[in-house]
């Protein structure tokens, strides 16, 4: 196996670089598309004179924007696409965006029969749930975090 040249070792090293800066910076609401891992936030940056955003189908992502700052949160709700539209003051569309909520990498699903259970595994698999889980899991699984959230309020 040959040696990798200097070139490709830079080109790596300028492609691992640019990855890592999508990755922190926030997204802008004028590019044409947003992905979301569902039930997770994402900042997006709104464009020059945005007041007030909205989202086509609130089942699929919720938006919730940031006082003070040119800022919104996106949280994927369910799977899908959706649009986004930002409008100005005097109502002007200024920035459109489609959103797209997709899975976690994390995931594994154990199909039982006609029941399915989700299980996150970062890095040890314990019961996690979505939206096409067996709803008797899902409900032991919600009933499991409420009293553990309990116990640690009572604290």
């Amino acid at each position: 196996m040959r040696p990798a040249s200097s070139f490709t070792r830079s080109a790596l090293a300028l492609a691992l670089l640019a990855s890592t800066y999508m990755l922190a910076t926030p997204a802008v609401a004028d590019e044409r598309a947003i992905r979301v891992v569902m039930d997770y936030a994402r900042l997006v940056r709104l464009p020059e004179g945005a007041q007030t955003v909205v989202i086509g189908n609130p089942l699929v992502a919720d938006v919730s924007m940031i006082k003070g700052n040119q800022l919104f949160v996106i949280t994927g709700k369910s799977f899908g696409t959706t649009n986004l539209v930002v409008l100005d003051r005097s109502g002007q569309q200024v920035g459109e965006s489609i959103v797209t909520v997709v899975p976690s990498n994390d995931k594994v699903l154990v199909q039982r029969g006609s029941h399915r259970e989700s299980l996150s595994c970062n890095p040890k698999c314990v019961p996690a749930i979505e939206l096409a889980d067996d709803s008797t899991y899902s409900q032991t699984v919600i009933g499991a975090a409420k009293a553990h959230d309990g116990a640690m309020s009572a604290k």
